[in-house]
């Protein structure tokens, strides 16, 4: 595995899926893979599971780990070709990237959209430019469009927690918030939910359809109650407008899962990346109580992402 950017970087998810819950199982068995490894973890906004479970994922595989926190610790970086650089950007991508990939053996890196201007967003460019000039593997670590390794560790936690022999009904559900947040996870999920034998619906306010590429095969509606009976799974994600991009279209008021609304489900097990803002996105009632997945899954990314640096160092 050359980069882990998206679901379509994956041969065979359930082979990927099986192989994380191997190593959830087995966490050391590898530990000699990564020896004199070395990873670059490069974030330009705030982690906390990201971070730790991929460090946790390197060390159990024997690498050692180099954290960044470029936005803040860097030089402000030019991303244009040709820029003439005799303004705020101090050091190019070109160089920047390429000097990581000398020092790093595999690189992590994490940035945020903007939320200003979609196009530009949905290029991708930050993400795209460290691979085309570190010349080194590439893990996403949340992008503007995905989160792939959240999406991966919630694939662990829901092949887990299904029935045996069950093709479950697998309900995201768009929560309120009070600031713009990006389509990421919601994408990512979709995406990779596309790729498993569950039936997928998608709920939310009008204006806040995805875009088409992520949501193919899932069933999407308006009506939160319609979508949420039966479910098996409910997972939980604000996200702004894609349409009317970045912008907040409604307060969400009625939005907000309850123990009331999770009635009408089959005892639906409740999922969201972290972090939660508590009675805003979800009720404490369902985050304390016995339906509730979040730590499961946050405890998952550890697993999600060792099964992929464990693929890449095969593949050094």
């Amino acid at each position: 595995m050359k980069k882990f950017t998206a679901v379509q970087d994956v041969a065979n998810v359930d082979a990927l899926v099986q192989e994380a819950l191997y190593l959830k199982s087995n966490p050391f068995k590898y530990k000699h893979f990564g020896e004199n490894k070395t990873l670059g973890l490069i974030f330009l906004n705030p982690s906390l599971r990201t971070r730790l479970s991929t460090q946790k994922a390197a060390i159990n595989l024997g690498m050692n780990v180099i954290v960044m926190n470029l936005d803040k610790e860097g030089w402000a970086l030019e991303t244009q070709e040709g820029a003439i650089m005799n303004g705020s950007t101090v050091e190019h991508i070109k160089e920047a990237a390429a000097v990581m990939g000398e020092y790093c053996d595999i690189i992590g890196i994490r940035s945020f959209p903007k939320l200003q201007n979609r196009e530009e967003d949905y290029s991708e460019e930050l993400l795209q430019q460290f691979i085309d000039f570190s010349k080194t593997p590439i893990v996403s670590l949340e992008s503007a469009t995905r989160h792939p390794l959240q999406s991966l560790a919630d694939m662990l936690t829901i092949t887990e927690n299904v029935p045996a022999g069950k093709k479950p009904k697998v309900v995201l559900s768009w929560a309120p918030h009070i600031k713009p947040i990006p389509q990421c996870v919601a994408n990512s999920f979709a995406e990779w939910m596309g790729q498993a034998d569950v039936e997928l619906v998608i709920t939310h306010p009008e204006g806040y359809e995805l875009a088409e590429e992520f949501t193919k095969g899932a069933t999407i509606t308006t009506n939160q109650q319609e979508a949420l009976e039966g479910a098996d799974f409910v997972y939980v994600k604000n996200w702004s407008s894609y349409t009317q991009y970045g912008q907040v279209l409604t307060a969400g008021e009625g939005w907000m899962l309850t123990e009331e609304k999770l009635q009408a489900t089959n005892s639906a097990k409740v999922m969201h990346c972290l972090p939660v803002r508590r009675n805003v996105e979800l009720s404490d009632e369902i985050l304390d109580g016995p339906n509730s997945l979040v730590l499961a899954q946050a405890n998952n990314r550890t697993y999600a992402a060792q099964a992929v640096l464990k693929r890449m160092l095969e593949a050094l």
